[in-house]
């Protein structure tokens, strides 16, 4: 693959990203930022320190809201579009699209439903303000060691398929995965800072929301820029009725 061609997968992972987000978002506004606010209503119900707010509520649910899921969409699908061009080819006889699923489906399962399940999100007034360096440390901790298992799962895949069969060895590299992902979850250290007087429904349906915005996005980039990818890679030949001209027998 030419750098001409990866350049254009880049804008078009960009460009995919970007819609990716925009589904993200409504996701966000419909179904995270009412979770949001009763978290916030039980957290000003329960403290007696009142704090001024730098920027107001509404402001952080539209804009600043729209923000952060539009960059981070754009900016995770420039990255995803590299990595398709790596991967497409070298994973399995797949078509760009098919290969663009697989990889959205693998990303969202190694860049946050694995960390996820370890440290779930958690919405405003649930852990402690002195530990949210460690919290973060360990989180970003937690996806760097799963995408580095997840390429590395890959690999072993791939070296194993020409001994045992293709089927025995995308086994045996998730089983190991599994394995090594169950150790971490083992001795990486246990955060619970849960109030005790939190509504648990209201902890459940902020979580879950979390997932499903997550969910939107990177099934969306994938069925967007797998749709790209095919047209830029299996363009359709143009036929001359297409063209708008007719065929002249010799």
């Amino acid at each position: 693959m030419n750098s001409a061609t990866v350049r254009n997968l880049l804008v078009r992972g960009m460009l995919a990203g970007l819609g990716a987000g925009l589904l993200a978002l409504v996701a966000a506004y419909f179904l995270g930022e009412p979770n949001v606010d009763s978290a916030i209503s039980f957290e000003a119900a329960h403290s007696h320190e009142h704090e001024m707010e730098i920027v107001s509520r509404s402001l952080q649910s539209t804009a600043g809201l729209a923000t952060g899921v539009l960059v981070y969409g754009v900016a995770f699908g420039g990255i995803a579009a590299l990595a398709f061009s790596f991967a497409l080819g070298r994973v399995g006889r797949f078509s760009p699209r098919a290969t663009a699923l697989l990889l959205s489906g693998c990303a969202l399962l190694a860049v946050y439903v694995v960390p996820f399940l370890k440290y779930p999100a958690n919405p405003p007034s649930v852990g402690n303000p002195d530990t949210i360096g460690k919290r973060t440390t360990l989180y970003f901790l937690m996806m760097v060691l799963s995408v580095l298992l997840a390429i590395a799962a890959t690999i072993l895949g791939k070296r194993l398929a020409p001994r045992i069969g293709t089927w025995y060895a995308t086994v045996g590299a998730v089983a190991a995965f599994a394995v090594v992902i169950g150790l971490a979850y083992a001795f990486l250290p246990v955060i619970n800072e849960v109030p005790k007087d939190f509504p648990a429904t209201l902890l459940w349906r902020f979580r879950l929301s979390a997932l499903a915005i997550q969910t939107v996005l990177w099934g969306g980039f994938g069925l967007v820029f797998g749709e790209l990818a095919e047209r830029l890679l299996n363009p359709k030949p143009v036929t001359a009725a297409a063209s708008g001209r007719v065929a002249v027998p010799s």
